[in-house]
């Protein structure tokens, strides 16, 4: 099995995260470390009713950041909201991110959710409908963009005539592409064509073996092998004690025992980076 981890960017600060992922990519068992993409403090088990006013960093000028301070841990953002940036503009972000990175980019992707902080940016949701419809031509566009060489596209949100995303990232033809999400009308079929990666976002074991036999459906009727999909789940650590330590490793073994091919653990800051070790040698007895 997989293990990730995963850092949320709001209410801490550049050094506690630097910290905390410096630790990981000396931890061989990690595989891949993730941020978030808000601009707001988001609702999380230790914070239910988050301030909006509090501190949050930006998700992709801290991935930048954190390729150049790691040498071994994939990483990505957990997921990108796509209404944010044109995706021309973020096609050019992830290759960006791709060359620094040296080939460590994994690309999360997400339709969109949070209406706050879109509200107050004046950037425009909409409705369920119009951002999944908004998110299909985005995938298009940027999975286009990042493996040919120029790229024509006509939707009824993005326009490309004849562009050029280069230079192309080591990673090819494109980055993994994770996409986030259960909803099994619109998302899972998203994942079915455009993803390498899915993403199971909360939600007991029960529900992840249900969603993944939702995809593996609509896998089959695309002609796509599910296996050539990866499945991911968040758990969450809810301390560093010997306690919390072994409820997380319960959890992750009954998704373990339900199929997951990977557990995203988000960790609680601030956390004392020690504390990955013990985290560690725990997972190690996972099968």
């Amino acid at each position: 099995m997989r293990f990730d981890i995963k850092t949320a960017n709001h209410n801490t600060t550049w050094p506690e995260i630097l910290a905390m992922w410096k630790a990981a990519d000396d931890i061989e068992i990690f595989h891949t470390g993730w941020l978030f993409d808000h601009f707001y403090p988001i609702a999380s088990p230790s914070q239910q009713d988050p301030d909006p006013s509090g501190p949050c960093l930006e998700g992709w000028m801290l991935l930048s950041a954190l390729a150049r301070e790691t040498s071994r841990l994939r990483l990505g953002t957990l997921v990108t909201g796509i209404h944010y940036r044109h995706p021309a503009v973020l096609a050019n972000m992830v290759t960006t991110a791709d060359i620094v990175s040296g080939g460590r980019l994994e690309l999360g992707l997400g339709a969109g959710w949070n209406e706050d902080e879109s509200h107050a940016y004046g950037i425009e949701l909409g409705s369920l409908t119009e951002r999944f419809d908004r998110f299909e031509e985005a995938c298009q566009v940027i999975g286009s963009l990042l493996s040919k060489e120029t790229t024509t596209f006509s939707g009824r949100y993005y326009t490309v005539t004849d562009a050029y995303c280069e230079p192309k990232g080591p990673q090819l033809p494109h980055p993994p592409i994770l996409i986030g999400g259960k909803g099994e009308k619109r998302t899972l079929p998203v994942v079915a064509r455009y993803a390498q990666h899915w993403n199971f976002p909360n939600g007991t074991p029960t529900e992840f073996a249900h969603k993944r036999d939702v995809l593996h459906a609509y896998c089959e009727d695309l002609g796509r092998a599910p296996s050539e999909i990866l499945t991911s789940a968040h758990v969450w650590l809810a301390s560093g004690t010997p306690n919390g330590i072994s409820r997380l490793i319960d959890e992750i073994a009954a998704f373990s025992a339900a199929g997951l091919d990977a557990a995203v653990i988000y960790l609680p800051l601030p956390l004392d980076p020690k504390l990955l070790t013990p985290l560690a040698e725990a997972l190690a007895d996972i099968d």
